[in-house]
């Protein structure tokens, strides 16, 4: 593992998870942390995202911003450049944005679950503007990786702004994480953004919409079945996200962890 892209971090025992939380995380395959980040770290992703998607500040490694489909195809207008990103893509190379990533007091919590050795696998800011589509299929995050095995890699979502059911927050299936690797498809939709997929047969009404508030932090297994609505009201959802896996984790396409966008999080 030598040569490989390395972040130093250090460890909050204040964030250690319990044994409650641990089982809880276990059974339902998610588990909400209220208020990790202050306000303060917010407004400052917030502040950075908003330089990137305006041109006030250049991208910086393979960051891409990503479009809604529904402006991609002419069907809105947007009424500012934040208006039309669906999400912000591939954060590593941004050291305002992957301070998210390295966060002490995340990076306790996730080895409390994954263990001491750990990577950084994808990290983007999702931004869900209203006025367009906007929705996301019920997933599984694990469809999108090679690696296993897939209680060794968890998914982390930050709200930024308020994630509500009126503006399109996140919705899981609790313990669907337990049913393994499920068939996907496109949605039969008339806008779906670009790899967004959706398991083929889910019972909806199982759904648990997971409102959070700014600072609060959703970690969920990667076979978790979740995603979101539309956004509803005049206000944006912007949240950050990464995911992390565990070194001990392996893939078909062999060694793993000195690919772009892979970080060690040490």
């Amino acid at each position: 593992m030598q040569g490989c892209n390395s972040f130093c971090t250090s460890i909050d025992t204040s964030m250690q998870l319990s044994a409650q939380q641990i089982e809880s995380y276990e059974e339902q395959g998610f588990l909400v942390l209220p208020q990790i980040f202050a306000a303060e770290e917010l407004a400052a992703f917030n502040a950075r995202f908003l330089a990137l998607v305006n041109g006030r500040a250049a991208l910086s490694g393979n960051m891409k911003i990503m479009q809604d489909v529904m402006v991609v195809k002419g069907a809105v207008e947007p009424q500012s450049p934040v208006h039309a990103v669906n999400k912000l893509l591939c954060l590593e190379k941004d050291p305002e944005l992957f301070a998210f990533a390295r966060h002490s007091k995340l990076i306790t919590a996730v080895k409390c679950l994954l263990g001491d050795e750990l990577y950084s696998l994808s990290s983007n800011v999702f931004n869900k503007p209203p006025g367009v589509d906007s929705r996301h299929p019920l997933h599984q995050d694990l469809r999108y990786f090679t690696l296993r095995p897939a209680q060794k890699i968890i998914g982390v979502w930050t709200a930024i702004l308020p994630a509500l059911r009126s503006t399109g927050c996140l919705a899981v299936i609790p313990g669907s994480h337990k049913r393994g690797l499920l068939e996907h498809e496109s949605p039969d939709w008339e806008f779906v953004n670009h790899g967004f997929f959706g398991v083929r047969e889910v019972d909806v009404e199982l759904r648990v919409h997971v409102e959070l508030q700014p600072g609060d932090t959703l970690l969920f297994h990667p076979l978790l079945i979740h995603g979101s609505g539309r956004n509803r009201s005049d206000q944006f959802r912007r949240s950050i996200s990464v995911h992390y896996a565990a070194a001990s984790c392996t893939s078909p396409k062999g060694p793993w962890h000195n690919k772009p966008n892979i970080y060690r999080i040490t």
